[in-house]
């Protein structure tokens, strides 16, 4: 039989696919690569940018710059409870859906 593992044990790193920019208000934007073949179509007849734009809002901001690949998800929830304090709660729940979609964008991976 297969061990769970515990979610908040889980360490996790960007992904090198995704450049990312901080804003000087420390808003984050990660830039996703329109590729394919449907893409350069709409690029070039349609104006479609090469690259979209995903603005993080000001709890995805906080923690973008904490994934490094060295902290797991309850450090991380750590840092962002002492930084929010009680704006932050339900801290964990909120925390792992958050990271489980940034995860699924594969924006970010596991180490």
């Amino acid at each position: 039989m297969k061990k769970q593992s515990n979610f908040l044990d889980l360490v996790f790193e960007k992904n090198e696919k995704f450049r990312s920019e901080t804003d000087s208000q420390g808003g984050v934007t990660i830039f996703v690569e329109n590729k394919g073949f449907f893409n350069r179509i709409m690029q070039r007849f349609f104006g479609k940018p090469v690259f979209s734009q995903v603005h993080l809002e000001e709890f995805g901001s906080f923690i973008w710059p904490l994934i490094d690949g060295s902290r797991n998800v309850q450090e991380l929830g750590l840092k962002v409870k002492e930084h929010f304090g009680e704006r932050a709660e339900p801290l964990y729940p909120r925390l792992v859906q958050y990271m489980k979609m940034l995860l699924s964008y594969n924006f970010i991976k596991k180490v």
